[in-house]
């Protein structure tokens, strides 16, 4: 199986998992609690309907009229300030519910509305994201290198860390503000910044929504509106750290696989030639020619098999012929013809013993090549050069 089809199998499974044991959890800890609590309504229920002489439809008929007064409590929502709340809660996907178009035209403005903004907000959060972490990475690097610590390179760990720290202390410094001025417990003004700044938006707390502050509190109103968005763009740096790391491990297995058939499409053996490759070149998936660091390795293992000082001209002349039809691909591009060595056939009248130290071909017939340039330098004919020992 390849490697992307079982993490995403193992990805299925984990969330499959995960949803199951959370549900049990949820069940275990609010289901009693529901219960008990549906009872004490419905006791409050029939006692208001004895109380008030209510028959079963009027208390519908009331409850209806109290569910749709519950969003005006708070005062108007659709002023600017209002509608601006309601615009950070559509583009950033938070969605409390609170407040909701009524009329046609305003749903279906909100819907286009909608359909180009999230893109916009999630790109411009993964942007301000990358160039947060762009800075603390930065300012970590400035701090150990002041530090004069040896290490001053900057790792994954010590990134997820700051970004760890910075979440939980927007996240705290949130919960202190909305608890005093919302009247909520630290831990219920904790919940809150934390089901807002992840964009789930139960709804359930709401903040803005007491004494008419979206009217009467302009300071409170823009410190809400700017700590939404910070604290949306804190998360988005951590995940953006975190979470998009493995969201592109699929993407860089298809790129690898893709460039593994690719090579092995062109590095089948060939006759002779691929005798002389070493196998971990032919089979890496990182071409030759690329200006990577493994490439210039493989370039170098090519050089140190293939390079010569010297060949004769009759072995060049064989070498190339057989070349030519071989797979150059393998080769890289900045060594000649000159500097493939392909052995030649023992009934070759020029064939050399490869104990020997030097050409045994004929002076008059050969000349002495040099592989050092990148051309073909015909040199004396009568001048004849060792061979590296190496080879």
């Amino acid at each position: 199986m390849k490697r992307q089809n079982a993490r995403t199998l193992a990805l299925i499974i984990s969330i499959l998992t995960y949803l199951v044991v959370g549900a049990a959890v949820f069940e275990t800890l609010e289901s009693k609690q529901e219960k008990s609590h549906k009872r004490r309504l419905d006791a409050r229920k029939y006692e208001l309907m004895r109380k008030y002489n209510l028959t079963k439809e009027n208390f519908d008929e009331l409850e209806h009229v109290v569910l749709q007064l519950k969003p005006h409590k708070a005062g108007v929502q659709w002023k600017f300030a209002g509608s601006f709340y309601f615009a950070i809660t559509v583009i950033t996907t938070i969605g409390y519910g609170h407040a909701a178009p009524s009329t046609d035209s305003g749903k279906v403005f909100c819907m286009f509305y909608a359909l180009l903004g999230i893109p916009l907000t999630l790109v411009m959060f993964q942007s301000l994201g990358e160039r947060i972490n762009t800075f603390v990475r930065y300012l970590l690097h400035q701090a150990k290198k002041c530090l004069g610590m040896r290490q001053t390179e900057v790792s994954m760990a010590n990134m997820v860390t700051v970004g760890f720290f910075s979440c939980m202390s927007t996240l705290c410094v949130g919960a202190v503000a909305f608890s005093h001025c919302e009247g909520w417990s630290f831990l219920h003004a904790f919940y809150y910044c934390f089901i807002t700044l992840t964009t789930i938006g139960f709804g359930d707390y709401v903040a803005l929504q007491r004494d008419d502050a979206l009217q009467n509190d302009p300071r409170y109103v823009a410190f809400c509106f700017v700590y939404i968005l910070m604290g949306l763009t804190v998360i988005g740096a951590f995940l953006n750290l975190v979470v998009l790391r493995f969201l592109t491990m699929n993407t860089e297995d298809e790129r690898r696989d893709a460039k593994q058939k690719a090579l092995m499409s062109v590095s089948k053996p060939r006759g002779e030639v691929a005798c002389l490759i070493p196998l971990s070149a032919s089979t890496s998936s990182t071409p030759v020619a690329d200006n990577t660091p493994k490439a210039k390795d493989l370039k170098g293992v090519y050089t140190e098999v293939l390079h010569f000082q010297t060949i004769c001209s009759c072995l060049w002349y064989r070498s190339k012929e057989k070349l030519q039809g071989s797979i150059p691909t393998m080769i890289p591009q900045e060594l000649t013809f000159s500097d493939a060595y392909l052995p030649q056939d023992s009934n070759c009248p020029h064939y050399m013993d490869p104990a020997s130290t030097g050409c045994v071909c004929s002076p008059r017939q050969c000349a002495s090549i040099s592989s050092i340039t990148t051309g073909l330098h015909i040199l004396s004919p009568f001048r004849v050069f060792k061979r590296r020992s190496s080879v």
